[in-house]
């Protein structure tokens, strides 16, 4: 029930006779990708193939302010080494996702709703995606009305909030997110809010994680999850989870072999409810590269289905059975 631990084998290109092998990278990989069989891994972040990639990070556009950030196909670029390309025109991108998800033992996606091809493939495969919603804490009553809105529509799991990727920033405790949080209560879903350093090069400060011991605070009833690493905070992050019953954590924007110690520890011990699978495809890593890196990462036997699924289900409420 958890991936076996992968060390030389099939870690280049080169086969076992020596010759190399010039099959594309999918196909190489193919017999080692899955996740833990049986599990149906739940992905708490995870996106549509785009023809036009970079399109989706342009409401960054005037925050970036160094030539090299705003010539990147993503914002991040210059931390991942094999950021997803463009599909072709002809590619479907609801077929592609599914085809991968199905590759890489993916069961569900969570999938930011919103978009013609967002909304057909929650339509065509309501039992793959997990709708959620991106709100923006600067338009304060609209972000609210587009959440109810999303809510009856589609059936929105969560709300997600990248605090320094606004114009203005708004910081994770700031009062234009409050009434946003007491809506998530109201509508019983968690909000998924960026936490740490910032992968764009914009101010950091408003994602400082100290920021989320004020909110869980005030909102003792607010289910909330901090993505996007935490780091350098991460220590800090596992005592607020330790302190406050309603902060959880995810994985998303690190390749499993990144994932902090402090992280992998805490899931491991004190906090086996408390740490969730989420990716980051095809943004900035694919599914084949965190399927193949995933067997090295240091979960107990124990661990691997909580981690994988079964806390996904608790915190998001889900309609699926447990493992």
């Amino acid at each position: 029930m958890f991936p076996r631990h992968r060390n030389s084998v099939m870690s280049s290109n080169r086969q076992s006779d020596g010759s190399e092998d010039r099959r594309p990278r999918a196909a190489r990989y193919s017999q080692y990708m899955a996740f833990p069989p049986g599990i149906g891994v739940i992905d708490l972040m995870i996106g549509l193939p785009k023809k036009n990639a970079s399109d989706h990070y342009k409401f960054m556009g005037d925050a970036l302010k160094d030539d090299e950030s705003k010539n990147m196909r993503m914002p991040a670029q210059y931390m991942f080494k094999d950021v997803p390309q463009d599909v072709g025109d002809e590619a479907d991108p609801v077929k592609l996702l599914i085809a991968d998800m199905d590759r890489c033992g993916v069961a569900m996606g969570m999938l930011h709703m919103g978009s013609p091809e967002s909304e057909r493939a929650l339509k065509e495969h309501p039992d793959r995606i997990i709708p959620c919603m991106e709100i923006d804490p600067n338009d304060i009553m609209g972000s609210v009305r587009k959440l109810r809105e999303a809510h009856s529509k589609w059936g929105i799991r969560a709300a997600t909030s990248f605090p320094a990727g606004y114009m203005p920033q708004v910081p994770v405790s700031d009062r234009r997110h409050y009434p946003l949080y007491a809506e998530c209560i109201n509508l019983d879903i968690p909000m998924i809010i960026n936490a740490g350093v910032p992968g764009p090069r914009v101010p950091m400060a408003c994602q400082h994680v100290d920021h989320f011991d004020e909110v869980c605070y005030d909102f003792p009833e607010l289910r909330i999850v901090m993505r996007h690493g935490a780091e350098p905070w991460e220590a800090t992050a596992v005592k607020l989870m330790l302190k406050w019953p309603g902060l959880y954590y995810m994985t998303s924007a690190f390749a499993p072999k990144y994932y902090p110690k402090a992280i992998i520890d805490y899931a491991n011990t004190r906090g086996s409810s408390k740490i969730m699978y989420a990716g980051y495809y095809p943004m900035g890593l694919s599914l084949d590269r965190i399927a193949e890196e995933m067997g090295s990462v240091p979960f107990k036997a124990d661990t691997w289905p909580k981690f994988l699924r079964n806390n996904a289900i608790d915190v998001f409420k889900l309609d699926v059975p447990k493992i």
